[in-house]
Protein backbone atom coordinates (compact mmCIF):
# COMPACT_ATOMS: atom_id res chain seq x y z
CA UNK A 1 0.00 0.00 0.00
CA UNK A 2 1.24 3.35 -0.97
CA UNK A 3 0.81 5.48 2.18
CA UNK A 4 2.23 9.04 0.61
CA UNK A 5 0.48 11.91 -0.69
CA UNK A 6 -0.11 12.42 -4.71
CA UNK A 7 -0.85 15.38 -7.03
CA UNK A 8 -4.73 13.98 -6.45
CA UNK A 9 -4.60 14.89 -2.15
CA UNK A 10 -3.91 18.31 -2.72
CA UNK A 11 -5.73 21.47 -4.77
CA UNK A 12 -3.45 22.28 -7.38
CA UNK A 13 -5.35 25.33 -9.28
CA UNK A 14 -2.85 28.35 -10.00
CA UNK A 15 -0.38 26.83 -8.05
CA UNK A 16 3.59 26.79 -9.24
CA UNK A 17 4.30 22.77 -9.50
CA UNK A 18 7.86 21.98 -9.50
CA UNK A 19 8.03 18.22 -10.72
CA UNK A 20 11.10 16.11 -10.82
CA UNK A 21 11.10 13.96 -13.83
CA UNK A 22 13.79 11.60 -15.04
CA UNK A 23 14.72 13.03 -18.60
CA UNK A 24 18.03 10.93 -18.64
CA UNK A 25 17.41 9.74 -22.19
CA UNK A 26 19.84 8.82 -24.95
CA UNK A 27 20.70 11.31 -27.42
CA UNK A 28 21.88 10.58 -31.11
CA UNK A 29 24.90 12.45 -32.67
CA UNK A 30 22.71 14.94 -34.37
CA UNK A 31 21.02 15.49 -30.48
CA UNK A 32 17.43 14.03 -31.26
CA UNK A 33 16.12 12.18 -28.35
CA UNK A 34 16.89 8.46 -29.99
CA UNK A 35 13.74 6.77 -27.00
CA UNK A 36 11.72 8.85 -25.57
CA UNK A 37 10.27 5.80 -23.33
CA UNK A 38 11.30 8.10 -20.43
CA UNK A 39 9.20 11.20 -21.20
CA UNK A 40 6.01 9.56 -21.97
CA UNK A 41 5.95 7.96 -19.05
CA UNK A 42 6.04 11.74 -17.23
CA UNK A 43 2.75 12.40 -19.39
CA UNK A 44 0.15 11.41 -17.13
CA UNK A 45 1.28 13.82 -14.51
CA UNK A 46 2.21 16.38 -16.32
CA UNK A 47 -1.11 16.27 -18.29
CA UNK A 48 -2.83 16.12 -15.07
CA UNK A 49 -1.13 19.12 -13.52
CA UNK A 50 -2.15 21.14 -16.86
CA UNK A 51 -5.61 19.92 -16.53
CA UNK A 52 -5.88 21.32 -12.81
CA UNK A 53 -4.52 24.29 -14.20
CA UNK A 54 -0.92 24.12 -12.32
CA UNK A 55 1.89 26.22 -13.66
CA UNK A 56 4.45 23.29 -14.56
CA UNK A 57 7.92 23.60 -13.73
CA UNK A 58 9.88 20.34 -15.03
CA UNK A 59 13.70 19.50 -13.56
CA UNK A 60 15.71 16.74 -14.68
CA UNK A 61 19.20 15.68 -14.88
CA UNK A 62 21.11 14.21 -17.83
CA UNK A 63 24.04 12.30 -18.33
CA UNK A 64 27.22 12.82 -16.14
CA UNK A 65 28.49 16.28 -16.96
CA UNK A 66 32.11 17.45 -15.93
CA UNK A 67 31.87 20.97 -16.56
CA UNK A 68 29.12 23.49 -15.19
CA UNK A 69 27.76 23.48 -19.06
CA UNK A 70 27.99 20.89 -21.88
CA UNK A 71 26.66 21.58 -24.75
CA UNK A 72 25.71 17.73 -25.49
CA UNK A 73 24.28 17.11 -21.59
CA UNK A 74 21.38 20.14 -22.54
CA UNK A 75 17.89 19.77 -21.77
CA UNK A 76 16.56 21.63 -24.73
CA UNK A 77 15.94 18.01 -27.18
CA UNK A 78 13.47 16.58 -24.47
CA UNK A 79 11.73 19.53 -24.00
CA UNK A 80 11.08 19.32 -27.95
CA UNK A 81 10.54 15.85 -27.79
CA UNK A 82 7.76 16.47 -25.06
CA UNK A 83 6.16 19.43 -27.18
CA UNK A 84 5.84 16.72 -29.71
CA UNK A 85 3.99 14.29 -27.44
CA UNK A 86 2.15 17.23 -25.69
CA UNK A 87 1.00 19.64 -28.99
CA UNK A 88 1.93 22.28 -26.33
CA UNK A 89 4.66 24.97 -26.03
CA UNK A 90 7.33 24.05 -23.35
CA UNK A 91 9.17 26.72 -22.18
CA UNK A 92 12.88 25.94 -22.00
CA UNK A 93 15.05 27.34 -19.64
CA UNK A 94 19.22 27.54 -20.29
CA UNK A 95 20.06 27.84 -16.71
CA UNK A 96 18.87 25.96 -13.28
CA UNK A 97 17.89 28.44 -11.86
CA UNK A 98 17.98 32.68 -12.51
CA UNK A 99 15.99 35.57 -10.40
CA UNK A 100 14.81 36.11 -14.05
CA UNK A 101 13.47 32.94 -14.16
CA UNK A 102 11.90 33.28 -10.83
CA UNK A 103 10.74 36.33 -12.17
CA UNK A 104 9.30 34.68 -15.41
CA UNK A 105 7.42 32.06 -13.21
CA UNK A 106 5.82 34.34 -10.79
CA UNK A 107 4.53 36.75 -13.57
CA UNK A 108 4.36 35.59 -17.07
CA UNK A 109 3.66 32.28 -17.27
CA UNK A 110 0.46 31.14 -17.24
CA UNK A 111 -1.63 28.47 -15.62
CA UNK A 112 -1.83 24.95 -17.73
CA UNK A 113 1.18 25.82 -19.42
CA UNK A 114 4.96 23.92 -19.14
CA UNK A 115 8.69 25.13 -18.22
CA UNK A 116 11.69 23.20 -18.31
CA UNK A 117 14.85 24.20 -15.86
CA UNK A 118 18.42 23.10 -17.65
CA UNK A 119 20.15 20.05 -16.55
CA UNK A 120 20.51 19.74 -12.62
CA UNK A 121 23.57 18.56 -12.33
CA UNK A 122 25.31 21.50 -14.56
CA UNK A 123 24.97 23.35 -10.43
CA UNK A 124 27.32 20.89 -8.18
CA UNK A 125 24.70 21.73 -5.63
CA UNK A 126 22.51 18.99 -6.99
CA UNK A 127 24.46 15.97 -6.61
CA UNK A 128 25.98 17.27 -3.18
CA UNK A 129 22.24 17.60 -1.91
CA UNK A 130 23.31 21.35 -0.86
CA UNK A 131 20.89 23.07 0.80
CA UNK A 132 21.43 26.23 -0.69
CA UNK A 133 20.65 25.19 -4.01
CA UNK A 134 17.76 23.15 -2.90
CA UNK A 135 16.42 26.71 -1.58
CA UNK A 136 16.48 28.56 -4.77
CA UNK A 137 15.18 25.69 -6.77
CA UNK A 138 11.93 25.96 -3.51
CA UNK A 139 11.80 29.22 -4.84
CA UNK A 140 10.44 28.55 -8.03
CA UNK A 141 7.04 26.98 -6.71
CA UNK A 142 4.59 26.63 -4.39
CA UNK A 143 4.79 22.62 -4.15
CA UNK A 144 7.36 19.82 -4.52
CA UNK A 145 6.01 16.50 -6.77
CA UNK A 146 8.32 13.77 -7.33
CA UNK A 147 7.60 12.00 -10.66
CA UNK A 148 11.35 10.51 -10.99
CA UNK A 149 11.00 7.20 -9.74
CA UNK A 150 14.90 6.74 -11.67
CA UNK A 151 16.72 8.73 -9.12
CA UNK A 152 14.75 8.43 -6.08
CA UNK A 153 17.34 6.47 -4.63
CA UNK A 154 20.01 9.34 -4.28
CA UNK A 155 20.05 11.74 -1.77
CA UNK A 156 20.50 15.01 -3.72
CA UNK A 157 18.96 18.38 -3.73
CA UNK A 158 16.10 17.77 -6.32
CA UNK A 159 15.13 14.42 -5.04
CA UNK A 160 15.48 15.09 -1.04
CA UNK A 161 16.78 18.24 -0.15
CA UNK A 162 13.97 20.33 -2.00
CA UNK A 163 10.98 18.66 0.21
CA UNK A 164 12.69 20.87 3.03
CA UNK A 165 11.10 23.54 1.86
CA UNK A 166 8.04 22.27 -0.13
CA UNK A 167 4.55 20.44 0.59
CA UNK A 168 6.03 16.96 -0.89
CA UNK A 169 4.04 14.99 -3.28
CA UNK A 170 4.11 11.89 -5.54
CA UNK A 171 3.47 11.83 -9.25
CA UNK A 172 1.36 9.35 -10.67
CA UNK A 173 4.88 7.14 -12.11
CA UNK A 174 6.26 7.11 -8.78
CA UNK A 175 3.03 5.73 -6.82
CA UNK A 176 2.58 3.61 -10.02
CA UNK A 177 6.42 1.63 -9.33
CA UNK A 178 6.78 1.90 -5.45
CA UNK A 179 3.00 -0.07 -5.63
CA UNK A 180 4.16 -2.49 -8.02
CA UNK A 181 7.21 -3.24 -6.46
CA UNK A 182 6.05 -3.08 -2.97
CA UNK A 183 3.64 -6.10 -3.90
CA UNK A 184 6.33 -8.39 -4.67
CA UNK A 185 8.21 -8.25 -1.38
CA UNK A 186 4.23 -7.19 0.99
CA UNK A 187 2.11 -9.58 -0.61
CA UNK A 188 3.16 -11.57 -3.93
CA UNK A 189 0.74 -14.17 -5.38
CA UNK A 190 2.29 -17.74 -5.07
CA UNK A 191 4.26 -18.96 -6.40
CA UNK A 192 6.82 -16.16 -6.28
CA UNK A 193 9.57 -17.20 -9.13
CA UNK A 194 12.68 -14.28 -9.12
CA UNK A 195 14.70 -14.02 -12.17
CA UNK A 196 18.42 -12.95 -12.20
CA UNK A 197 20.79 -12.45 -14.37
CA UNK A 198 23.69 -10.24 -15.48
CA UNK A 199 27.51 -10.14 -15.05
CA UNK A 200 28.47 -9.72 -11.04
CA UNK A 201 27.21 -11.13 -8.01
CA UNK A 202 28.52 -7.98 -6.37
CA UNK A 203 25.65 -5.65 -7.55
CA UNK A 204 22.93 -8.33 -6.25
CA UNK A 205 24.54 -8.85 -3.20
CA UNK A 206 21.73 -7.74 -0.88
CA UNK A 207 18.60 -8.17 -3.53
CA UNK A 208 19.64 -11.91 -3.69
CA UNK A 209 19.93 -12.63 0.24
CA UNK A 210 16.62 -10.36 0.52
CA UNK A 211 14.58 -12.02 -2.29
CA UNK A 212 15.66 -15.56 -0.51
CA UNK A 213 13.18 -14.61 2.31
CA UNK A 214 10.55 -13.98 -0.20
CA UNK A 215 10.44 -16.17 -3.11
CA UNK A 216 9.58 -19.86 -4.10
CA UNK A 217 12.07 -20.53 -5.95
CA UNK A 218 15.47 -18.37 -7.17
CA UNK A 219 16.68 -18.62 -11.19
CA UNK A 220 19.92 -17.77 -11.78
CA UNK A 221 21.34 -16.76 -15.43
CA UNK A 222 24.24 -14.88 -16.96
CA UNK A 223 27.83 -13.98 -15.83
CA UNK A 224 27.18 -14.53 -12.39
CA UNK A 225 26.76 -17.70 -12.62
CA UNK A 226 30.02 -19.06 -13.08
CA UNK A 227 31.17 -17.66 -9.57
CA UNK A 228 28.16 -19.74 -8.04
CA UNK A 229 29.40 -22.99 -10.71
CA UNK A 230 33.42 -22.32 -9.29
CA UNK A 231 32.53 -22.12 -5.96
CA UNK A 232 30.76 -25.48 -6.11
CA UNK A 233 34.12 -26.82 -7.76
CA UNK A 234 33.01 -26.41 -11.36
CA UNK A 235 35.57 -26.09 -14.20
CA UNK A 236 34.11 -22.55 -15.99
CA UNK A 237 37.66 -21.94 -18.03
CA UNK A 238 37.80 -18.40 -18.81
CA UNK A 239 34.23 -17.53 -17.82
CA UNK A 240 34.10 -13.80 -15.72
CA UNK A 241 33.84 -14.72 -11.95
CA UNK A 242 34.23 -12.95 -8.73
CA UNK A 243 36.72 -14.79 -6.83
CA UNK A 244 35.99 -12.93 -3.81
CA UNK A 245 32.15 -13.37 -3.51
CA UNK A 246 33.18 -17.59 -3.90
CA UNK A 247 32.04 -17.68 -0.09
CA UNK A 248 29.18 -15.50 -1.14
CA UNK A 249 27.81 -18.24 -3.45
CA UNK A 250 28.22 -20.82 -1.08
CA UNK A 251 26.59 -18.85 1.52
CA UNK A 252 23.56 -18.15 -0.40
CA UNK A 253 23.16 -21.79 -1.76
CA UNK A 254 23.19 -22.67 2.18
CA UNK A 255 20.64 -20.10 2.24
CA UNK A 256 17.76 -20.80 0.07
CA UNK A 257 18.55 -24.65 1.53
CA UNK A 258 17.64 -22.87 4.94
CA UNK A 259 14.24 -21.41 3.39
CA UNK A 260 13.07 -24.18 1.26
CA UNK A 261 13.81 -21.85 -1.84
CA UNK A 262 14.52 -23.68 -5.22
CA UNK A 263 17.85 -22.14 -6.53
CA UNK A 264 18.21 -22.83 -9.91
CA UNK A 265 22.00 -22.38 -11.33
CA UNK A 266 22.38 -23.81 -15.23
CA UNK A 267 22.70 -27.75 -15.94
CA UNK A 268 24.52 -26.38 -19.46
CA UNK A 269 26.48 -23.43 -21.20
CA UNK A 270 26.70 -21.82 -24.70
CA UNK A 271 30.51 -21.35 -24.52
CA UNK A 272 32.46 -19.73 -27.44
CA UNK A 273 36.20 -19.66 -27.59
CA UNK A 274 36.26 -15.79 -27.20
CA UNK A 275 33.83 -12.87 -26.29
CA UNK A 276 33.61 -11.93 -30.04
CA UNK A 277 30.16 -11.69 -32.08
CA UNK A 278 31.22 -13.99 -34.37
CA UNK A 279 33.48 -16.39 -32.01
CA UNK A 280 32.92 -19.97 -32.38
CA UNK A 281 30.74 -21.78 -29.95
CA UNK A 282 29.21 -25.13 -28.56
CA UNK A 283 26.65 -26.11 -25.86
CA UNK A 284 28.34 -27.98 -23.26
CA UNK A 285 27.18 -29.44 -20.02
CA UNK A 286 28.24 -27.14 -16.97
CA UNK A 287 31.54 -27.96 -15.82
CA UNK A 288 32.67 -28.69 -18.63
CA UNK A 289 33.45 -25.29 -20.19
CA UNK A 290 36.82 -25.70 -22.38
CA UNK A 291 40.01 -23.91 -20.51
CA UNK A 292 40.92 -21.59 -22.93
CA UNK A 293 36.92 -20.76 -23.54
CA UNK A 294 34.20 -18.90 -21.57
CA UNK A 295 30.50 -19.22 -21.00
CA UNK A 296 28.33 -16.54 -22.86
CA UNK A 297 24.36 -17.91 -21.52
CA UNK A 298 22.40 -20.71 -20.48
CA UNK A 299 22.18 -23.57 -22.66
CA UNK A 300 19.40 -25.64 -24.29
CA UNK A 301 18.46 -27.29 -21.57
CA UNK A 302 19.17 -25.22 -19.14
CA UNK A 303 16.33 -23.03 -20.81
CA UNK A 304 14.09 -25.29 -21.10
CA UNK A 305 14.43 -25.91 -17.16
CA UNK A 306 14.12 -22.78 -16.38
CA UNK A 307 10.73 -21.91 -18.70
CA UNK A 308 9.12 -24.77 -16.91
CA UNK A 309 9.46 -23.14 -13.41
CA UNK A 310 8.82 -20.47 -14.67
CA UNK A 311 5.20 -21.61 -16.13
CA UNK A 312 4.40 -22.39 -12.54
CA UNK A 313 4.35 -19.07 -11.25
CA UNK A 314 2.24 -16.87 -10.43
CA UNK A 315 4.54 -13.78 -9.53
CA UNK A 316 7.71 -13.34 -11.21
CA UNK A 317 10.16 -10.81 -10.90
CA UNK A 318 13.08 -10.59 -13.67
CA UNK A 319 16.19 -8.72 -13.73
CA UNK A 320 19.11 -9.40 -15.92
CA UNK A 321 20.06 -11.29 -18.73
CA UNK A 322 21.07 -14.85 -19.37
CA UNK A 323 24.19 -14.31 -21.38
CA UNK A 324 25.11 -12.03 -23.93
CA UNK A 325 22.07 -11.30 -25.67
CA UNK A 326 23.45 -8.20 -27.47
CA UNK A 327 25.38 -10.67 -29.48
CA UNK A 328 22.85 -12.62 -31.64
CA UNK A 329 24.50 -16.05 -31.35
CA UNK A 330 24.32 -15.43 -27.58
CA UNK A 331 20.94 -14.32 -27.36
CA UNK A 332 19.01 -17.59 -26.91
CA UNK A 333 18.77 -18.33 -23.52
CA UNK A 334 17.46 -14.41 -22.47
CA UNK A 335 15.17 -14.58 -25.64
CA UNK A 336 13.78 -17.55 -23.86
CA UNK A 337 13.28 -16.44 -20.87
CA UNK A 338 12.16 -13.34 -21.81
CA UNK A 339 8.99 -15.13 -23.57
CA UNK A 340 8.36 -17.43 -20.84
CA UNK A 341 7.74 -15.05 -18.54
CA UNK A 342 6.06 -12.62 -20.88
CA UNK A 343 3.76 -15.81 -21.99
CA UNK A 344 3.20 -16.65 -18.42
CA UNK A 345 -0.26 -15.78 -17.61
CA UNK A 346 1.53 -14.42 -13.79
CA UNK A 347 2.11 -10.78 -12.50
CA UNK A 348 5.35 -9.87 -14.23
CA UNK A 349 7.71 -7.10 -13.10
CA UNK A 350 10.90 -6.46 -14.75
CA UNK A 351 13.80 -3.68 -14.01
CA UNK A 352 17.28 -3.03 -15.24
CA UNK A 353 18.57 -1.02 -17.99
CA UNK A 354 19.96 -4.34 -19.76
CA UNK A 355 16.52 -5.90 -19.00
CA UNK A 356 14.97 -3.26 -20.43
CA UNK A 357 16.88 -3.74 -23.76
CA UNK A 358 16.31 -7.48 -23.98
CA UNK A 359 12.37 -6.82 -23.50
CA UNK A 360 12.79 -4.42 -26.27
CA UNK A 361 15.21 -6.36 -28.51
CA UNK A 362 12.68 -9.34 -28.75
CA UNK A 363 9.61 -7.00 -28.64
CA UNK A 364 8.05 -7.95 -25.56
CA UNK A 365 7.63 -4.52 -24.00
CA UNK A 366 3.43 -5.10 -24.06
CA UNK A 367 3.56 -8.33 -22.22
CA UNK A 368 4.80 -7.39 -19.25
CA UNK A 369 2.26 -6.47 -16.28
CA UNK A 370 4.76 -3.77 -15.00
CA UNK A 371 8.33 -2.62 -16.76
CA UNK A 372 10.24 -0.86 -13.55
CA UNK A 373 11.93 2.61 -15.14
CA UNK A 374 14.72 2.80 -12.41
CA UNK A 375 17.05 0.25 -12.36
CA UNK A 376 19.57 1.08 -9.67
CA UNK A 377 16.21 2.24 -7.65
CA UNK A 378 14.31 -1.07 -7.96
CA UNK A 379 17.25 -2.99 -6.94
CA UNK A 380 17.78 -0.86 -3.55
CA UNK A 381 14.30 -1.14 -3.11
CA UNK A 382 14.04 -4.58 -3.40
CA UNK A 383 16.95 -4.93 -1.30
CA UNK A 384 14.30 -3.32 1.32
CA UNK A 385 16.05 0.22 1.46
CA UNK A 386 14.43 3.19 2.46
CA UNK A 387 14.61 5.41 -0.92
CA UNK A 388 15.51 8.72 0.20
CA UNK A 389 13.30 10.16 -2.54
CA UNK A 390 10.59 8.31 -1.54
CA UNK A 391 10.69 8.87 2.14
CA UNK A 392 10.83 12.87 1.36
CA UNK A 393 7.46 12.86 0.63
CA UNK A 394 3.99 13.79 2.75
CA UNK A 395 2.78 11.00 4.60
CA UNK A 396 -0.94 10.26 4.25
Amino acid sequence: MFNKKTIEDMNLKGKRVLVRVDYNVPLDEKMNVTDNTRIKLSLPTINYLIGQGAKVILMSHLGRPKDAAEEKYRLTPAAKELEKLTGKKVIKFDETFSEDIKSFIDNEMQPGSIAMLENLRFNPGEKKNDTAFAQKLASLADVYVNDAFGSSHRAHASISGIAQFLPALSGFLLKKEVEALGSLLENPQRPFVAVLGGSKISDKILVIKNLLDKVDSLILGGGMTYTFLKAQGFEIGKSICEDDQLQYALDMIELAKTNNVKLMLPVDIIAASEYAADADYKNVDTGSIPAEWEGMGIGEKTAALYAQEIKKAKTVFWNGPMGVFEFDRFSFGTKEIGKAIAESGAVTVAGGGDTLAAIKKFSLSGKFSHISSGGGASMEFLEGKVLPGVAALLDK
